[in-house]
């Protein structure tokens, strides 16, 4: 059966001096015909373009593009030095970046291109640099294109905004005057700007607080300029990210500040708002928890979008197009949350710093789980075009081990792994969903392709390294380890710990712990404190025999002074101790003992919904390892 390669999942791995083309499910291999670049030159970025058609990557002398289906080589872009680009949205425009130079008269040269590139005719692929101008910093270069890319617009000043009419045959577009200016010089500078997709371009602009003055979020019609169709001011706000839903009819605006005015927050202050393009509904989200906003996300059918907001673990809520509160998720460790291409699937996730617990949500069943799985340590995540695969990455410079990359089901089988040495960036070719077919619901918790033999390896290598883990047995002092005698040399020390619970250690014991004995009933070696201690507890021990009720004072004052900690174990007073001085392993399980009661107390304040820093949440999680510890030393519960 033969397989139409261009409607074969791909996607890119950009390495610092490599790049790979990689065909997915059900191939899993390279992209035949295609020769990467010399492994003496550096990449520094790599994106399709051409709504997939074609794929780009830099190189020190300019822009490599080849064929995405073939391999081969379609053109070069000769265009030295660029440090970042960026492609329009339907990938029929590249705008670049260069490394700032100057001339021999010592005048900065123009750095920013605006390139259109032809991949329409297969035979005759061609650019042309469209214009040229001077940026010198690297914030707010790139110019944005409408959704049909028949506008393009870029920033001349601070305060104002350009808007070009791109010409039919577009290469006799006229840049030395704009269509229409946006000027907001009597507001203050503009910070960000973002137009909308959709048939009807828009335009959202963002002037932060300054000098008294409130924040401004305006949004513009194209192309009226003059009087926006949507506004919101407010005092706090110096950064803002917009983002459209995909029809460009609503627009959720994050806005931060640096600081959080009442020091409740190390990552200052958010707030979230939503506007529409018709004026009608501008509206604060109000959210209950308090903490930061993570992650904000709209859902491809421009119905709904999703919130995750609040210290850790925080919470998931769903909204609808006007800001109604529709479905939370428990409180959960989560920073990410990603909709499947169709809508159906929904991802939610903790990258980053959170253990990359990965959950997957049946939109289209009332929100209930499909799966759950672990994609540790990931810093890209992304569903595939046809929405039936996930790719999570491990990138550098994020972590610079374990670079890699894993594909896995949606009902969270790994299908595929490759590591690399130093991954940069990597993404899927964009493709339509009409490409593909409809996801079957009876075969939900089935693959429709066979895992590939790297991800079979990857499993096994990872199920022998739990099996052939070696469970460490109590610990021993060098002296007392190869013994066979069957004496106190040779036991464990949660042997001495029942020894010591009946009794004062006995001679071999000491032997077998400091090796200095005490000297007959009269212990020489000890002193007279030791001595002293030693004997009333040993009066104590003929006075709880002698009587029932003296034993159970005895074990009542032998509680008081232990003390009882809620919920963590108690470690008694009386201690394996020659002369007045603790062992070594005593002073461990001490320690481990104290770190085990905080944890305990920071559970208690965690199951009370009281805020934890980061740094007491990653301590609650040490518990396992703390028991461990404990374990090895010879203590057990109860003791």
């Amino acid at each position: 059966m033969s397989i139409d390669t261009s409607k074969v999942p791909q996607f890119f791995c950009r390495q610092p001096k490599t790049v790979e083309l990689i065909q997915a499910e059900p191939l899993f291999q390279s992209l035949p015909n295609f020769t990467p670049p010399n492994d003496s030159k550096d990449s520094r970025c790599a994106a399709y373009v051409a709504n997939g058609r074609g794929f780009m990557y830099t190189l020190p002398e300019g822009i490599q593009i080849v064929d995405t289906v073939t391999g081969g080589l379609l053109f070069k872009i000769e265009i030295p030095d660029i440090f970042e680009f960026n492609v329009s949205p339907n990938g029929n425009f590249i705008t670049t970046w260069s490394k700032l130079t100057k001339d021999n008269d010592g005048n900065y040269l123009k750095n920013v291109n605006i390139i259109n590139i032809n991949l329409d005719d297969q035979s005759n692929p061609s650019y042309k640099i469209l214009h040229s101008f001077l940026n010198k910093t690297q914030n707010g270069w790139i110019p944005q294109f409408t959704a049909d890319e028949s506008i393009v617009s870029f920033f001349r000043n601070p305060y104002s905004l350009n808007f070009f009419k791109i010409a039919k045959d577009i290469v006799s577009t006229d840049f030395t005057k704009a269509s229409y200016i946006l000027d907001l010089k009597e507001f203050g500078k503009i910070e960000s700007f973002q137009l909308s997709p959709g048939k009807v371009p828009s335009v959202a602009v963002f002037i932060p607080a300054a000098k008294g003055n409130p924040a401004h979020i305006k949004v513009f019609s194209l192309p009226n300029m003059k009087n926006p169709v949507s506004q919101k001011q407010f005092f706090k706000g110096e950064s803002c990210n917009f983002k459209w839903n995909s029809l460009g009819t609503s627009l959720l605006a994050l806005v931060s500040t640096d600081v959080d005015s009442t020091n409740k927050s190390y990552y200052g202050e958010t707030q979230l708002y939503l506007l529409d393009i018709s004026g009608l509904f501008v509206q604060k989200i109000n959210l209950p928890n308090e903490g930061p906003i993570h992650e904000t996300t709209w859902s491809p059918t421009s119905r709904e979008f999703a919130v995750i907001y609040g210290f850790m673990p925080a919470v998931t809520t769903f909204f609808d197009s006007r800001g109604n509160a529709i479905h939370s998720l428990p409180k959960a460790s989560r920073n990410t949350i990603l909709y499947s291409p169709h809508a159906k699937y929904i991802l939610v996730a903790g990258f980053g710093n959170l253990p990359g617990d990965v959950d997957i949500l049946d939109r289209q069943n009332k929100f209930n789980k499909v799966v759950s799985f672990q994609a540790s340590n990931t810093s890209v995540c992304k569903w595939s075009p046809d929405g039936r695969f996930i790719l999570t990455a491990t990138t550098s410079p994020r972590l610079r081990v374990d670079n890699s990359v894993k594909i896995w089901y949606f009902n969270g089988t790994l299908v595929y792994f490759k590591s690399f040495n130093e991954l940069n960036s990597i993404d899927w070719r964009y493709q339509p969903l009409t490409d593909f077919p409809p996801i079957s619901v009876s075969k939900a918790d089935k693959l429709d392709c066979e895992q590939h033999s790297s991800a079979l390896e990857y499993l096994s290598k990872q199920s022998k390294n739990t099996t052939n883990t070696v469970k460490k047995g109590a610990y021993r002092p060098p002296h007392a380890r190869n013994s066979n005698s069957g004496t106190g040399t040779g036991r464990s020390l949660a042997d001495l710990e029942e020894q010591k619970q009946n009794g004062y250690l006995n001679r071999s014991s000491v032997v077998g712990l400091i090796g200095k004995p005490p000297v007959g009933n009269n212990a020489g070696s000890e002193s007279k404190a030791a001595q002293k201690n030693r004997r009333k507890r040993e009066k104590k021990k003929e006075e709880a025999s002698a009587s029932p009720a003296g034993s159970a004072n005895v074990a009542s004052s032998s509680s008081a002074t232990r003390g009882d900690n809620k919920g963590a174990p108690n470690a008694s007073n009386d201690s394996l101790v020659v002369g007045g001085v603790f062992s070594i392993e005593e002073k461990k399980i001490r320690n481990l003992l104290k770190k085990l009661r905080a944890i305990e107390a920071l559970k208690v304040k965690q199951e009370n919904n009281e805020h934890l820093e980061d740094t007491q949440v990653l301590k609650i999680k040490t518990e396992p390892t703390v028991r461990a510890e404990l374990e090895a030393l010879g203590w057990k519960e109860g003791n």
